[in-house]
């Protein structure tokens, strides 16, 4: 496939020879691209964010950013002018897990896990959370990500990945995090959920611990709404130039 034919619909501008527009194409690229910031310093991360904000529109922030810099990250980065995708995969007992989620609720993120594994009265509290933590704080509702089996897990049992899914369904989940490799099986339970693909990797690139890799290209061709871009780009020698690869790979 033509990755510039499959964003033409989205941006819906071409040239008189019916050609997509370069700068459109990568502006849409940029909206569904998000950047993993998986370090454990808010300067660092918040540098390592700006100098890529070209190619990305959403930075995620994870269990390492978080547990270093706390909340003020996150306003950091939104204040940078990013969509924060808050991922601390919440599994605890359901009343913990919807307190939990109005607090993050109220920082303003487009997006935050939950991990379908806790079932569904706690995703059902997890919601409730970030809808009343948003109303509180004047901020839209997050769009909450159902973590279905993490991407280390080489193999999935696709009878536990369609429960887990069905649950966070049936919970008001918006969408979810998952393999390429699962998202025909997660579509036959929920065609209309978000899905969002993490563990990109270029071609013959190492896997590091992605149990089930694909590349972008892949990803997009299952489906995909959304990618997350991590060690694929940040830990390259040079991170924009990687990221200007992933972006042409994509246009190509």
């Amino acid at each position: 496939m033509n990755w510039s034919e499959g964003w033409c619909d989205v941006v819906g501008e071409q040239t008189d020879n019916g050609e997509v527009k370069m700068a459109s194409i990568e502006g849409s690229a940029r909206e569904r691209l998000i950047l993993a910031l998986d370090l454990d310093d808010a300067v660092a991360a918040l540098r390592l964010a700006t100098s890529l904000g070209e190619y990305f529109a959403t930075a995620k922030v994870g269990l390492e950013l978080f547990s270093a810099a706390g909340p003020s990250v996150v306003f950091s980065l939104r204040e940078a002018g990013f969509r924060v995708f808050i991922d601390l995969k919440l599994h605890d007992i359901p009343t913990t897990v919807g307190r939990a989620a109005h607090v993050l609720g109220s920082l303003g993120p487009t997006f935050v896990t939950l991990h379908a594994a806790g079932g569904v009265e706690m995703l059902r509290l997890g919601m409730q959370g970030l809808m009343e933590g948003s109303r509180k704080a004047d901020e839209e509702m997050p769009i909450a990500l159902a973590v279905s089996v993490l991407t280390s897990e080489s193999r999935v049992e696709s009878g536990l990945l369609k429960t887990r899914i069905s649950h966070a369904f049936a919970a008001g989940v918006q969408g979810y995090v998952a393999s390429a490799h699962d998202l025909a099986t997660i579509r036959a339970v929920a065609p209309s959920m978000v899905s969002v693909v993490p563990g990109i990797r270029q071609s013959g690139a190492p896997t590091h611990d992605q149990g089930r890799p694909a590349t972008a290209q892949e990803a997009f061709a299952a489906g995909a709404d959304y990618l997350v871009i991590g060690r694929t780009v940040t830990a390259a020698a040079d991170p924009k130039a990687a990221a200007e690869s992933l972006v042409s790979g994509l246009l190509g």
